[in-house]
């Protein structure tokens, strides 16, 4: 039986259990609610929760492990001549084999004995999915009957099925914390690889970006110089450009349709905004390369500046304009969650709407503005396909926007782009990058969360 079906017949189950639990609760308690310890839904969520946990679990930790049990007694049975192979062209064999079992068909004339290994991949296959079938549905009544036989009056079902439940919430929180933290060291691992070949004063003060290692000794230009502060100045030159467009916009359109708006035009005005927000970065990126950037490049050069057919000018526009939403929904919702008391308190004083708005409304919902200003901060920093499009290339250390420059994430893609081989600093100077990359971002939620509480103490 396929996965889908078997899962969606699991589902079905699970619902029966509900209803036979819940209808068990109701016979034995005679119809009164007040004899039960629980709420008869309980009864029905813990007859259910115990048709599908084990037989899930069972099904992950099968499912998990077939394609590797199958692959071991497949090669087993292979001839001895393919088995003696080394573990790399063994590997290719046993690829070969999977593509056959699925259809993919190998180019050349099949061999015989990948032709029989192949049907003996399959046939075990068949009989896997038989066995899960059988295990998992059995497993399923199982705990049905099982639940079923355990209900009674005083049965404590509220509680287990809340000691589940916390458990799963616990378990959740638990894969993003542990998920977070796998990430961290795969990157660390690999950046103190790249700091044993070059050393981290040269790439944290190095002025100078050119990643090409040399081949051979008469390559010409592989200088191999890894110096990071033209990537981290271009980065923020272009966030810095991007935050003076979404800063002020996104935050007066905020006041503007909590404050001003009527409330016919801010159900059309807030949409409107907000999809800047899903528009694809590429299409971002070919604005700014085909109108923003020709603009600005005939503008200066119209009055006499030498501006470079790649700006980080034109890719920070670009970029403001696209993180507006990021700011401005974010900061109107705050806004409108200032209690309305503050502002009649601030009007019963003789202020101004205006004054009210800047001296009570724009305190109180600071937090929430600094977190929206942050997460667009974020946005900008890790934006790649923009700055590809319209600032290009160039490492160049500079504080000129009018000049070509790149950032950090733009070196990252570029430097991982193709075949690359995960032993030369070329290739391990992107997982250095992105571990800076981190601790940045980790500095900007560090001073973030410190204004957040400062000014959340002074206001609630």
């Amino acid at each position: 039986m396929h996965l889908p079906t078997l899962l969606f017949i699991l589902a079905l189950l699970c619902v029966f259990s509900f209803w036979i639990g819940k209808r068990r609760a109701l016979i034995i308690a005679d119809g009164k609610h007040c004899n039960l310890h629980s709420l008869p839904g309980y009864y029905g969520y813990y007859a259910s929760l115990w048709c599908a946990i084990p037989a899930l679990v069972v099904l992950v930790f099968w499912t998990g492990f077939e394609s590797s049990i199958i692959t071991t007694l497949v090669s087993r049975e292979l001839p001895v001549a393919l088995q003696s192979l080394p573990s790399d062209r063994l590997n290719l064999v046993i690829n070969d084999i999977q593509n056959l079992v699925s259809g993919n068909i190998v180019s050349g004339e099949i061999d015989p004995a990948m032709r029989a290994a192949a049907d003996h991949y399959q046939h075990l296959q068949q009989i896997s999915q038989a066995a899960l079938t059988v295990v998992v549905l059995a497993l399923a009544v199982l705990g049905l009957l099982l639940a079923y036989r355990q209900i009674h009056q005083a049965q404590r079902a509220r509680n287990w099925v809340e000691r589940v439940i916390m458990f799963f919430l616990i378990s959740s929180s638990s894969i993003a914390v542990f998920t977070t933290i796998g990430i961290v060291l795969s990157v660390l691992f690999e950046a103190i690889r790249f700091f044993q070949a070059v050393p981290i004063s040269d790439f944290l003060l190095g002025l100078k970006w050119s990643p090409q290692m040399a081949i051979r000794e008469d390559q010409v230009g592989s200088s191999g110089v890894f110096g990071a502060i033209p990537l981290f100045a271009g980065t923020m030159l272009i966030s810095f450009i991007a935050m003076l467009v979404a800063a002020p916009i996104g935050l007066m359109a905020a006041i503007y349709l909590s404050e001003y708006a009527s409330k016919k035009m801010r159900n059309i005005t807030k949409p409107l905004l907000e999809i800047l927000a899903g528009i694809p970065t590429v299409v971002y990126g070919f604005f700014a390369a085909l109108a923003v950037a020709p603009f600005i490049r005939d503008s200066g050069e119209w009055i006499g500046l030498d501006v470079s057919s790649e700006s980080a000018l034109a890719a920070g526009l670009v970029m403001g304009v696209m993180i507006i939403p990021f700011v401005s929904s974010l900061s109107d919702d705050v806004i409108n969650a200032v209690p309305q008391a503050m502002r009649d308190g601030s009007y019963a004083l003789g202020a101004t709407h205006s004054e009210t708005i800047r001296q009570v409304i724009i305190p109180a919902a600071l937090p929430g503005i600094v977190g929206g200003m942050l997460l667009a901060v974020s946005r900008a920093i890790g934006e790649t396909m923009i700055v590809v499009m319209a600032a290009g290339l160039s490492a160049n250390l500079t504080a000129n926007p009018l000049q070509a420059v790149t950032t950090v994430t733009v070196q990252m893609v570029t430097l991982l782009v193709g075949d690359q081989e995960f032993d030369s600093p070329k290739t391990l100077a992107a997982f250095a990058l992105g571990l800076m990359l981190f601790v940045t971002t980790l500095v900007l939620n560090v001073i973030a969360l410190y204004v957040v509480r400062k000014y959340r103490e002074q206001y609630e």
